[in-house]
C-alpha cells in the first residue's frame, strides 16, 4: 500500500475513532438506554380561547415519541424508562393576527402550548418542567382544516425539536 494512502487511512480512523461521544443531532442520552413518553392529554379547552382538536393529544405524543428515536440510540419503553417525559396540551387557539383595510383578518395564527415534565433517572438534578409553545401563520381565506396538517408538521416539529434540546442537549 502507498505510504500517503496509508497515512490518510491511519488519521481518518483517529478522527473518527474520537467522535465516539458524540452524534450529529447534539444529544447526550449519559447512560440512560430506555426512554418513555407518556400520553399527553389534551387540556387545551381549560384554557380560555383554545378549542378541543380530537387525536391532537395522540399525534403529539407519537411525533415526540419519533422524534427520540430518530435522534438518539436510546430504546422506547411504555414504563420504567431511564428518561420520561409526560405534561399535557394545555393551549389550541386559533387568532386573528393583521386586519385588511376593510377591517377583516388577513392571517390567522394557530398556537399550540405543551406543558412538559422530564424526570432524568440516571442523573441526579436533571428533571425539570416547562412549558413550550409555538404557532403557525395562515391566511384567513383559508379554512384551519385545510393547513392543519401542515400547520401541526410545523408546530411539532419545532415543539419537540425545543423539549429535545432542554432535555438531552442542554440548551
Amino acid at each position: 500500500m502507498p505510504r500517503p494512502l496509508a497515512l490518510f487511512i491511519l488519521v481518518t480512523a483517529l478522527l473518527l475513532g474520537g467522535c465516539g461521544a458524540y452524534n450529529f443531532t447534539g444529544g447526550d442520552v449519559g447512560t440512560a438506554q430506555t426512554f418513555q413518553v407518556s400520553y399527553f392529554q389534551n387540556f387545551a379547552t381549560q384554557s380560555p380561547g383554545s378549542v378541543f382538536h380530537p387525536g391532537l393529544d395522540r399525534d403529539f405524543t407519537l411525533s415526540l415519541q419519533d422524534l427520540i428515536l430518530n435522534q438518539t440510540n436510546l430504546d422506547l419503553v411504555g414504563a420504567n424508562g431511564d428518561l420520561v417525559y409526560e405534561g399535557e396540551i394545555v393551549e389550541y387557539r386559533v387568532q386573528p393576527m393583521s386586519a385588511t383595510a376593510e377591517q377583516r383578518a388577513a392571517q390567522n395564527r394557530l398556537t399550540m402550548s405543551v406543558n412538559v415534565r422530564f424526570y432524568n433517572r440516571t442523573k441526579e438534578d436533571a428533571d425539570w418542567e416547562q412549558r413550550f409553545s409555538f404557532f403557525y401563520d395562515y391566511p384567513a381565506t383559508s379554512q384551519l382544516s385545510a393547513v392543519q396538517d401542515e400547520a401541526h408538521q410545523a408546530i411539532f416539529e419545532r415543539i419537540n425539536q425545543d423539549i429535545f434540546n432542554k432535555s438531552l442537549a442542554d440548551w
